[in-house]
C-alpha cells in the first residue's frame, strides 16, 4: 500500500485550511507556512466550521513561520497566496521544492503559470481553482459559509496520476475534486465571473453580490463585463459555452448576497488580485484586439482605487 503523501501548505489562511484539513483526514501529513496566525495555529491549531467538513480543529503536522524550515522537500507544495506584483512566488517556494514535489496552484487569475513552470522545469504543476465561499474571521478561526468544489489539472494541459491521487484524498473527504484536461479553458470560465464581479464590487464600496444583481441595470453591467470576458476567452482559444453567463448569474443570484474575496481585501486593508483576476483579462483581449470598453473602464478605476490605498505601489 502507498503511504499517505506529505503535504506542504504556503500561505495557509482560510482556503489552505480548508483544504488542508480535508487532506489530514485521510491520513496525509499536511504542513503548513503561515505567519500572521503563526502562534494561534501551533498552540491551538485552525478551528473551522464548515457545513460539509463539520465544525472541528484541524492540527497541522507542522507548523512553520518560513518555507525554508521545511528541510525535507513534500510529495505536493500547496501554494495559496494571493497573486500579486510584488509577491515573487518562485522564491517563496524554492526553498521547500524537490526533484520529486508536485507544486499545485489553488490561486485566482489567468496566465499565472508559466512563471513557475519556467523556475522548476522539472517538476509538475497542477493549477487548480476553488469554488468557495470561505473566510478567516479571527486568529486560526475559519468559517467555510458555502460551495467547496475544486477543478484541478495539469499544465499546461493533462490528467496525471499525481492530479488522480490528490483528487481521490479530497474526494474522500467529501470535497468534489474534478479533474480537466484543458485547466487553461478552466481559469477563463471561472474568470468571467471573477473579472466582473470581483472589482465591480470593489467600485462600489464594497457591495455584495446582491447589491450587484438588484435592479436590470446593476445585471445588464455585470452581463456587459462578463460578455467582454466570454470575447476575450474566445480570441485566446477557449470558446465559452453561449449559455453561461445566464447560468452564472442565475446561480449567483439563487445564493445569500455575499462580498466577493477582492472586496473583503479592500474592507480590510489588503492588497487586491487586480492584475490577476482583471488586468491579465484585459492584455489578453488588447493582445487579441478584443473591444473590451467595460473591462478597460473597470480596469482604470480599479487602479485608481488601488493607488489610494496604496499611494506608493512597487509595480
Amino acid at each position: 500500500m502507498t503511504p499517505p503523501p506529505s503535504i506542504l501548505i504556503v500561505g495557509a489562511g482560510a482556503i489552505g485550511a480548508l483544504y488542508g484539513s480535508a487532506l489530514a483526514r485521510q491520513g496525509a501529513a499536511v504542513s503548513v507556512v503561515c505567519r500572521s496566525d503563526f502562534e494561534q495555529v501551533q498552540r491551538h491549531g485552525y478551528a473551522i466550521r464548515s457545513p460539509l467538513l463539520g465544525d472541528h480543529v484541524f492540527r497541522p503536522h507542522a507548523v512553520l513561520r518560513e518555507v525554508a524550515q521545511c528541510t525535507t522537500p513534500p510529495d505536493y507544495l500547496i501554494l495559496t497566496v494571493k497573486v500579486l506584483p510584488d509577491v515573487d512566488r518562485v522564491a517563496l517556494i524554492r526553498p521547500a521544492v524537490g526533484p520529486g514535489t508536485t507544486i499545485v496552484l489553488i490561486e485566482n487569475g489567468i496566465d499565472i503559470e508559466d512563471e513557475l513552470v519556467a523556475a522548476f522545469p522539472g517538476n509538475e504543476l497542477l493549477s487548480t481553482l476553488a469554488f468557495v465561499q470561505v473566510s478567516r474571521t479571527g486568529q486560526g478561526e475559519i468559517v467555510h459559509h458555502a460551495l467547496g468544489s475544486l477543478s484541478m489539472g495539469c499544465y499546461p494541459a493533462g490528467i496525471t496520476p499525481a492530479a488522480e491521487r490528490l483528487a481521490a484524498l479530497l474526494g474522500a473527504s467529501k470535497i468534489e475534486c474534478r479533474l480537466t484536461s484543458n485547466v487553461v479553458a478552466a481559469r477563463w470560465q471561472k474568470a468571467v465571473w471573477n473579472t466582473a464581479f470581483n472589482p465591480i464590487s470593489v467600485l462600489g464600496g464594497v457591495f455584495d453580490t446582491e447589491m450587484m444583481l438588484r435592479t436590470p441595470e446593476n445585471q445588464q453591467l455585470i452581463r456587459l463585463a462578463m460578455n467582454e470576458v466570454c470575447a476575450a476567452a474566445a480570441a485566446a482559444g477557449h470558446p465559452m459555452h453561449p449559455k453561461l453567463v445566464d447560468r452564472m448569474i442565475a446561480d449567483t443570484r439563487a445564493l445569500p448576497g455575499y462580498k466577493t474575496s477582492m472586496a473583503l481585501d479592500y474592507e480590510n486593508g489588503r492588497p487586491m488580485e487586480i492584475e490577476a483576476i482583471l488586468g491579465n483579462v484585459v492584455r489578453s483581449g488588447r493582445k487579441n484586439n478584443v473591444a473590451m470598453p467595460v473591462l478597460e473602464t473597470v480596469y482604470a478605476l480599479a487602479q485608481m482605487v488601488q493607488n489610494k490605498q496604496d499611494p506608493n505601489p512597487s509595480r
